[in-house]
Formats: C-alpha cells, sequence, structure tokens
C-alpha cells in the first residue's frame, strides 16, 4: 500500500541505540535494512547454484540451510 510505512524508524533506531551502547547516525534504519534486502539476495543467489548443483528442479529449505553459515560469514561485521 502506497505511504504506508514498513517499519516504524524511531523504534528501530531506539533498539539498535540500545544493543549497540553508542551513537547511531539518523539513517541507521535504511542502512540496515538495504543490508538486509542484499544479505536476502546473495543468499537466495547461493542456494539457487548449490540447488542447481545437487540436481534439484527449484529451491529447497535444504539448498538454503546448506548455505546460511557461508553467507552469514560473508556479512559478519
Amino acid at each position: 500500500m502506497p505511504g504506508q510505512k514498513a517499519y516504524p524508524r524511531a523504534t528501530v533506531k531506539k533498539i539498535v541505540k540500545a544493543h549497540a551502547n553508542c551513537n547511531v547516525s539518523k539513517n541507521v534504519d535504511v542502512m540496515i535494512y538495504l543490508d538486509y534486502v542484499l544479505f536476502m539476495q546473495t543468499l537466495m543467489k547461493e542456494a539457487t547454484i548449490k540447488a542447481k548443483q545437487g540436481g534439484e528442479r527449484g529451491i529447497t529449505g535444504r539448498s538454503v540451510k546448506k548455505v546460511t553459515a557461508d553467507t552469514l560469514a560473508k556479512f559478519k561485521g
């Protein structure tokens, strides 16, 4: 729906600030969201490759589980 926010920006910023115990920039919520989207895109791409190598017809939960650890390691910062 147009005009509806995907998440409450102030709440996300409060949670991140409390968790990190430091000041955060005003667009930290946008950066977190973009990092999440990039992670999900990479995860699906890797799962597709793994599924094709395994001879599967499509992406399954098994192919996603196989690549999750490696993909998380790439995004660890």
